[in-house]
């Protein structure tokens, strides 16, 4: 019997790591290949993209995906974690308008550098950073670019805020609200997390892990999306059953020579006579531009 192989949503339980729902993956469809595409911290529920046995290579290849958020906000508290489940290190009685507030948000909206969380599953030299902050260590950590296209709240009281927010994959959430909270001048730390969206997947699709664990061997396989959905925002292109032989055993298959011209650098989705089979990108060769496979998803 073939490999099971593609995509699978699951809906994340609160307590539980992302690790623990790989492991749990692992058992019911029997296999070790199992990856996913975005870290959700034990507090955090929602949506896990789990890539299930030749699709767990495409993890590395997944860099634009943005996301989508529903947290809670509470204002008048810093922790060490920047959530509620950390050590508290500052108060305040301090109340801000719905307008301050408002300004404060609002100002995040756009292009802005962010400075990873101690504890986050950020590797650094090797080491993950939670790891280091679980012995109280504390580095310098390199702030990175990221991108918040909208936030969205509702007020539930003068310190309570819930907050939609659309972002870019590498956006902390549990940082936006410390970081909004120091803007405002009392604190702030992450109530809640829900991941509602993850690229073009939503949690409208996913399945809870009881729901999964029901199900008969058939009933799990047919949860599966396939692996070319992770690549749904890429051009294709279907080779003629010569070029997909050539592609498939390593060769560069030159754009003149099937009439497409895409520019260097240029990711596509590649097309045989039974479907996707490789994730291609565009090189430049000595003779010309070129096409290659660079993950083959399909073995045939």
């Amino acid at each position: 019997m073939a490999e099971l192989s593609g995509v699978l949503l699951v809906d994340k339980p609160e307590g539980i790591t992302s690790h623990d729902v790989v492991g749990k993956i692992r058992k019911l469809y029997n296999t070790k290949r199992v990856g996913h595409t975005g870290t959700l911290d034990p507090l955090a529920t929602g949506l896990l993209v789990v890539l299930i046995g030749r699709a767990a290579k495409a993890a590395e290849y997944l860099v634009a995906d943005s996301k989508r958020y529903l947290t809670g906000l509470k204002l008048g508290v810093t922790t060490d974690t920047e959530d509620i489940t950390g050590k508290v290190l500052t108060s305040s009685d301090i109340t801000v308008s719905e307008a301050e507030f408002d300004t404060a948000v609002k100002s995040f909206i756009g292009d802005t550098l962010q400075t990873p969380p101690m504890y986050s599953a950020l590797k650094v030299d090797g080491q993950k950073l939670v790891d280091l902050a679980r012995k109280n260590i504390v580095i310098e950590r390199e702030s990175r670019p990221i991108h918040i296209s909208s936030i969205t709240y509702v007020r539930e009281d003068e310190h309570h805020y819930k907050l939609t927010v659309d972002c870019s994959m590498g956006t902390y959430i549990r940082t936006l609200c410390a970081d909004i909270g120091a803007k405002l001048g009392c604190g702030a730390v992450m109530s809640s997390l829900r991941r509602e969206r993850s690229g073009s997947f939503t949690l409208v699709n996913a399945h809870t892990l009881d729901e999964i664990a029901a199900l008969d061997e058939n009933g799990r396989a047919g949860l599966l999306i396939p692996t070319e959905s992770l690549f749904y925002d890429l051009e294709t292109v279907r080779f003629p059953e010569f070029y997909e032989r050539l592609c498939r055993n390593g060769a560069e298959i030159y754009q003149k020579k099937i009439s497409t011209h895409y520019e260097t650098g240029t990711r596509l989705r590649l097309y045989g006579k039974d479907g996707f089979f490789a994730l291609g990108e565009v090189r430049e060769y000595e003779d010309g531009s070129a096409i290659k496979a660079i993950k083959l998803f399909d073995l045939g």
